[in-house]
């Protein structure tokens, strides 16, 4: 593949072809991942390239999709599960907390789980409920599980390359009413570690740090803030579980000033957790309180109301001026 500007749902498709090219073990399981190509088009053409062997069509049980990674990733295989939609991981939650992210311990390091699964989340698409919502916190507390979520189709071609690879369960979160954004990937361009966080944006002022859907609104906002003569710093953290603090750290000891933006609820949020690594970290170097922008602590409202509840450019806006103004 040359260099191509793909949107980010292509990007995973090529991403995910090249690990069935290169190696027979990987495997992709899920709800219509098959024949139709998931809900999002995300795995079309694949089952008809590798075959039902290698790309499956599952009944729709998310326990026994990921029951059943675990059981392939014991035998060597390196399965990529799809959850079609984020409030669909549930059953499968029980699997991946209780056996999933604890079996490498409980084996001493002797075993290995390389399951990735794949959770298209988040809102802005015009959905129900339960195909919108932002489950990454509850899968960040579990110990023994990587979390990731790209905001470009460069990294989702290369991080979905690296997760396939790793020896440990990933969760890839895929922002949903991102897939259609498109950027450029090169299949080459080999970037950084899978969980290093990146400048996306530099700027002096203060820092903005987000991941997935939010690192665009992010840039937007520096974009407008830097018409009023404001210098915003975007940070694109990449992954959630483990959190490159140390380029969180170096960004805000320049700035000063931190404010995070994601759209699971505030409460209880990753936001909560950088906040508190940040004031431990660089208290010295704080000139105001860390602040934190995202969903309310509420269920995910009906679709004509979604604007309301998802951060958007006027509350990071209204953020990045309250942290100005200490």
């Amino acid at each position: 593949m040359a260099v191509q500007k793909l949107p980010l749902a292509k990007a995973i498709n090529e991403s995910l072809r090249k690990a069935l090219e290169t190696d027979p073990k990987v495997l992709i399981m899920g709800e219509d991942v098959g024949k139709l190509g998931g809900v999002f088009r995300v795995t079309d053409g694949l089952q008809k390239d590798f075959g039902e062997g290698r790309v499956i069509d599952t009944p729709l049980a998310e326990s026994g999709i990921v029951g059943t990674a675990i059981g392939l990733a014991l035998r060597g295989y390196r399965p990529v599960v799809e959850i079609q939609f984020d409030g669909f991981v549930f059953p499968a939650y029980d699997q991946i907390v209780t056996q999933l992210a604890k079996m490498h311990a409980r084996a001493l390091g002797k075993i290995k789980m390389p399951v990735v699964i794949r959770i298209p989340y988040g809102g802005g698409i015009g959905a129900v409920e339960h195909h919108s919502e932002s489950p990454e916190a509850l899968f960040a507390h579990v110990a023994g599980l990587k979390i990731v979520s790209p905001s470009t189709s460069s990294d989702a071609y290369w991080m979905m390359q690296q997760a396939i690879l790793s020896d440990d369960p990933v969760i890839f979160f895929e922002p949903k009413r991102r897939y259609w954004d498109k950027s450029e990937v090169d299949p080459e361009a080999i970037p950084g570690p899978l969980h290093k966080a990146r400048v996306a944006l530099s700027g002096s002022d203060l820092t903005l740090a987000a991941y997935g859907p939010m690192v665009k609104v992010c840039l937007e906002a520096a974009a407008a803030a830097a018409e009023e003569g404001k210098s915003l710093e975007v940070l694109d953290l990449r992954s959630i579980s483990p959190i490159d603090f140390d380029t969180v750290q170096t960004s805000v000891e320049k700035t000063g000033r931190l404010v995070v933006v994601h759209e699971a609820p505030v409460f209880y949020g990753s936001g909560a957790e950088i906040a508190a690594r940040v004031t431990e970290r660089c208290f010295y170097h704080l000139e105001a309180p860390v602040l934190r922008v995202g969903g309310f602590h509420a269920p995910y409202p009906p679709a004509r109301l979604e604007d309301e509840y998802l951060p958007g450019l006027d509350r990071v806006l209204d953020a990045v001026d309250r942290s100005l103004a200490y």
